[in-house]
């Protein structure tokens, strides 16, 4: 089993035996691809899932510096925080495969803190968004969570 991640689709793929399994809506980086360091792009080129955060709570869970807030995302909790990159449900934390292009010095995606997770469902309409992250609606980020284990490659392509 694989992932895919299509950035001109804004589409995951769920990939086994060669065969799409799954495709789940995405929103990546505003600012398109690209690896570098404060780019706030999304990395493309061959990753792996590093590790998997979150594991039992709730969806909405708010995340900061990938540790659980104890906050549950809601419109009232918006508009307290209006600043705040959302990082919601689930954290899958890659790290890239490809020594100089997205693993090492100023491209290491890991080092970027470049996940999948989930987002507040109301921003997820099929345009690129985020900064640098790939972004999914809380049930289907859970859905995936449960369904990959670490180690898993991602490929994300143009």
């Amino acid at each position: 089993m694989r992932l895919d991640i299509s950035i001109s689709d804004q589409q995951l793929y769920v990939i086994e035996n060669g065969i799409i399994q799954m495709s789940y809506p995405v929103s990546t980086a505003k600012n398109g691809p690209g690896e570098l360091m404060g780019s706030e792009c999304t990395p493309i080129g061959k990753h792996k899932v590093r590790a998997k955060i979150g594991s039992g709570l709730p969806l909405n869970a708010v995340f900061k510096a990938r540790r659980p807030t104890g906050e549950i995302y809601s419109p009232e909790l918006a508009r307290q925080f209006p600043e705040r990159d959302w990082i919601l449900t689930r954290i899958l934390w890659l790290g890239g495969l490809e020594p100089g292009k997205n693993r090492y010095g100023q491209v290491d995606t890991a080092w970027r803190y470049i996940y999948i997770h989930g987002s507040p469902d109301e921003f997820m309409d099929g345009i690129p968004r985020s900064h640098g992250c790939i972004r999914m609606l809380n049930a289907d980020i859970a859905a995936l969570f449960d369904l990959i284990r670490p180690g898993i490659e991602v490929t994300i392509y143009a």
